[in-house]
């Protein structure tokens, strides 16, 4: 299926006139915006920040692995995790089942660290989302880590830092 040319029914509860993509472009702008000010102390910023996550929460074998799941070029991955590795905030070692393989983990210091910058997203995201209830938040954050997790099954090379860039790099619309 072919997002350009197939032609998908809308939704019976949809609005007419209701555009999802500007809404999800504005909430992501807004959230690019505020969580770069508050991790501007880590080395790369929100990219530093989604690898030093990955690192930290989940099993992601080895630095190839860790490309493919946050859909990031290897040689830009390579530039981020050497600057993560100067601030002593992970480090490389040998993937003891294939020695040709780098395995990337946290330090003690890369813990820490993450640990206040993901305090500092929180409230940085709770402001972003401030027009919703808690409850909302919560349900908002939910759907858009499913669809997203869908997308990147649905479509593994879909790479979201472009996404981002894409929004990024567009004018603010005017007041």
């Amino acid at each position: 299926m072919s997002a350009a040319t197939d032609a998908l029914p809308a939704p019976a509860d949809r609005q007419r006139g209701v555009n999802f993509g500007w809404s999800l472009g504005m909430v992501l702008r807004r959230w690019q915006e505020f969580v770069e000010e508050v991790l501007q102390d880590l080395p790369h910023g929100s990219r530093g920040y989604h690898i030093l996550a990955v690192v930290v929460h989940e099993d992601v074998p080895t630095q190839g692995a860790l490309a493919t799941r946050l859909v990031i070029d290897r040689s830009v991955l390579t530039y981020v995790i050497d600057d993560l590795e100067a601030a002593g905030l992970i480090e490389r070692q040998l993937d003891p089942r294939d020695r040709r393989a780098r395995r990337i983990v946290a330090t003690d210091k890369g813990r820490q660290v993450l640990a206040d910058a993901e305090e500092r997203v929180a409230r940085a995201e709770d402001y972003v989302l401030g027009g919703l209830t808690p409850q909302q938040r919560a349900g908002f954050r939910e759907a858009a880590e499913r669809a997203a997790e869908a997308i990147v099954t649905a479509a593994p090379g879909t790479d979201p830092c472009l996404a981002v860039e894409s929004v990024i790099d567009q004018p603010a619309p005017a007041a």
